[in-house]
């Protein structure tokens, strides 16, 4: 059988790395897209062609594109707090509209596009969202959310106006191994691990297993419907509960002090305003602050029900991310 030739953006990073090695596991050919001076080591080892390029240049991957029958656009520009909002819309929304343009004019026949579960509606009870609730771009907090909520958009338009062969998927927040940066929810799961957690707000996240959310992506490949979108997600936890888990595993004691949110918004703008004069990305932002104010829990059961998707116990996600750091001497 002819292995399919794919193109992916973003393996590089987190999910994209999850993503491009179920990939060669279900016997595809890849081209990764990698910027020149990307960190390339969740790439070693792999068996893949590499095409150094930039999202925010359409000219340096197009060629890269010809002959792929499919793409998987896994990668963004993800950060809570940006100097620069017009850099982060370069690539998560011009990036992404090119990107699509230039993979329907090489007659790509299946596209993938990574989302994420922050364009999508959060209801105010701690009730789960799903992909139908209401949402709208003023509910948007943030640079990272509106650009790809507006880059969202602009991929279903072209898939009603222009027949991009696209399935999207919105991811929730996934943790596991190979979070190399890592990634903000990562970064509290290294800190809880050293001691460094000893409060928290009262928020909420949904966690899954990034190896679940890959898998997501494949089922969204061979199963999904052009034009849908399915959220990738798995276990609703507080805050607290999370680092309760973390605790556990680790075997040192839980934090217990709840901070009111209204408490830390001065150490907030005094980070950023110092994050500004050094570059050194601030701890703690004020959209970061402002996004703990609802509970971001969501269902995949549609995913589950359309796709045959199935996320693991969050548990097993944080002990596999914890061992991972470990091993790495993240902590």
């Amino acid at each position: 059988m002819e292995q399919k030739l794919t193109f992916i953006t973003g393996a590089t990073g987190f999910v994209g790395a999850a993503v491009a090695r179920l990939l060669l596991s279900k016997g595809h050919r890849l081209r990764v897209l990698t910027r020149p001076n990307n960190d390339r080591r969740n790439l070693d080892g792999l068996d893949i062609e590499i095409v150094e390029g930039d999202l925010g240049h359409a000219d340096s991957y197009r060629k890269g594109l010809e002959g792929c029958q499919a793409l998987f656009h896994v990668a963004a520009d993800y950060r809570i707090w940006v100097p620069d909002a017009a850099g982060m819309h370069r690539i998560n929304v011009d990036g992404t509209r090119a990107l699509m343009s230039a993979a329907q004019q090489a007659g790509v026949q299946r596209i993938i596009y990574t989302s994420s579960v922050a364009t999508l509606g959060i209801h105010k009870d701690g009730t789960s969202s799903n992909e139908d609730t209401p949402v709208t771009f003023a509910d948007m907090v943030g640079t990272y959310k509106k650009s790809k909520f507006l880059a969202e958009e602009a991929v279903r338009q072209m898939i009603l106006k222009e027949a991009l062969p696209a399935v999207i998927v919105n991811p929730s927040t996934p943790i596991g191994p190979r979070d190399i940066k890592p990634t903000p929810t990562g970064r509290i799961i290294v800190d809880a691990v050293k001691g460094k957690m000893p409060a928290y707000v009262d928020t909420g996240l949904n966690i899954a297993h990034v190896d679940d959310v890959a898998m997501g992506h494949w089922l969204a490949y061979e199963r999904g419907t052009v034009g849908q979108r399915y959220i990738l997600g798995g276990e609703n936890l507080g805050l607290g509960e999370i680092l309760g888990i973390i605790a556990g595993i680790v075997n040192r004691p839980a934090p217990t002090l709840k901070l009111r949110r209204e408490m830390l918004y001065p150490l907030a703008y005094a980070a950023q305003a110092y994050a500004r004069m050094t570059g050194c990305e601030p701890f703690v932002t004020v959209d970061a602050l402002r996004m703990a104010k609802k509970k971001m829990y969501f269902s995949p059961a549609k995913a589950e029900r359309d796709l045959g998707y199935k996320a693991r116990p969050a548990r097993i996600a944080i002990a596999d991310a914890i061992a991972w750091f470990k091993q790495n001497n993240y902590c």
